[in-house]
């Protein structure tokens, strides 16, 4: 039969695609690797990479719309099950922006697997190696689909190729042969959520749920295979290729693997915004550096900030959630200021609500310098120029943002972060025991102790 419309295949053309090469050869690679295999930085970095997330998690946890959440959803579902773990795991540790990321996949692996791991180990005999091993791949396999596609514009990166990579970390923590793995991925490749880049704009809850929405469904995905459920052949090409995303690369998913880790090429955010605001918030702190360490917001005539385009689009001067806030290039800066820090405070509502900030937000012109935009991915630079009443000019550039590859941070410091952040919900002599066991993660017989660690009470 002959179909002559436009992006229409007949069946008979479709059923004859065959599992992608790429994808045998990653399975075959997710189910051999071993804890020995993995590079030193791969290891440390991974141990890093869950601290931060359990971080993100307990400070988000005491959020009232998570802990409400647990409560009502605990009515319809078993309160301490696997799956109602792994969402409100992943959903609290996205409230509060401060979890890590991936500048080439574009997104947050991390809180896309880790999440789902934790809930599997609690269940089950888990290793600390095991652990590593597969947040370590399922980070990669999430990373490297947001590598080898373009996502749509109109869309936000959470609860889309993260749910593959918590599938993958379920799938390889139960021992899954490669062609369980195969079909794992090819099934949640279906299951990732129509996301709008709409909601970050306009601070809509609902996009934190997102990532709880990856983990969860990243279990049932593993569930679905062990029960008999397929995918379709190529369902990464399918999804990632014309439906959430373009430009799909499958070159990408195999290119030096093994031996280039996207784990190991994340980055770790002490701003509490969004990472599009880092460059901007980086180069203003040397800028209140060189003006004494402080600057009087009534000093301020104007803010001027030249960056790249998703930068850019983060213009809106009067945020009306602490979400919104958090996408705020003006309010981010202003608040840097008032608060000195953009803190997790700093974007509460009664920060948010303070008339000096808000007038000094609506000072700042957020424009996008095309030559800026050129240096995506590697960089994400910002130029930022404070104009004072007195007359005085103050300019800087950032070419990265502190946190990244290329300027990263320090262990220490990634622990000072989370001593920060997690000190509030579990107290600071626990916040320490969680650091001593995450930072010999490697070691661990199980993560009963671990898990046992982060419960609040």
């Amino acid at each position: 039969m002959a179909i002559v419309t436009p992006g229409v295949v007949p069946a008979s053309v479709l059923v004859t695609h065959r599992r992608p090469e790429w994808l045998d050869t990653f399975a075959r690679f997710a189910r051999r690797t071993r804890f020995a295999d993995l590079p030193d930085e791969v290891v440390s970095r991974t141990r890093l990479v869950v601290l931060d997330c359990i971080g993100a998690i307990l400070a988000g946890r005491r959020e009232p719309e998570v802990a409400e959440a647990g409560r009502r959803l605990s009515r319809t579902g078993k309160p301490g099950s696997r799956l109602m773990r792994a969402f409100l795991n992943g959903t609290a540790g996205t409230m509060l922006e401060i979890d890590e990321g991936n500048q080439y996949a574009r997104g947050h692996p991390g809180i896309h697997v880790v999440p789902a791991v934790l809930a599997l180990a609690g269940g089950r005999k888990v290793t600390g190696a095991d652990a590593i091993v597969a947040t370590a791949l399922g980070y990669e396999i999430g990373a490297r689909i947001g590598i080898a596609s373009k996502l749509r514009v109109t869309m936000h990166p959470h609860g889309t190729w993260g749910t593959v990579g918590a599938a993958l970390a379920v799938a390889r923590l139960r021992g899954a042969s490669a062609r369980e793995i195969a079909e794992t991925v090819n099934v949640a490749s279906s299951l990732g959520l129509t996301t709008s880049r709409r909601t970050m704009l306009e601070g809509a809850t609902v996009r934190n749920t997102y990532a709880g929405f990856s983990n969860m469904l990243g279990i049932m995905a593993h569930d679905l295979v062990r029960a008999g459920f397929t995918g379709e052949a190529d369902g990464v090409a399918a999804v990632y290729g014309g439906i959430a995303a373009d430009d799909w690369r499958p070159e990408e998913m195999t290119r030096d693997l093994g031996t280039r880790w996207e784990i190991a090429r994340n980055y770790f955010k002490r701003h509490a915004a969004c990472r599009y605001n880092h460059g901007a918030l980086d180069a203003l702190g040397e800028i209140v550096a060189r003006a004494g360490g402080r600057i009087d917001p009534a000093s301020v005539a104007a803010i001027e900030v030249k960056t790249y385009v998703w930068a850019a689009q983060l213009d809106h001067p009067e945020p009306a959630s602490m979400l919104a806030a958090k996408f705020s290039m003006p309010f981010s800066l202003a608040t840097f200021i008032v608060n000195g820090a953009a803190s997790l405070d700093a974007f509460r509502d009664p920060a948010r609500r303070d008339e000096a900030t808000r007038a000094l937000a609506r000072l700042v012109r957020v424009d996008e310098d095309p030559a800026l935009t050129a240096k995506l991915p590697g960089l994400r630079p910002a130029r930022v120029t404070v104009s004072l009443k007195d007359g005085r000019t103050f300019s800087a550039e950032a070419l990265t943002n502190k946190g990244d590859t290329e300027d990263p941070y320090t262990a220490d410091e990634v622990v000072a972060k989370f001593m920060e952040v997690a000190s509030p919900s579990v107290g600071p002599g626990r916040a320490e025991d969680i650091v001593r066991h995450g930072l010999a993660l490697d070691s661990a017989a199980s993560l009963a102790d671990l898990l046992e660690l982060c419960e609040t009470r």
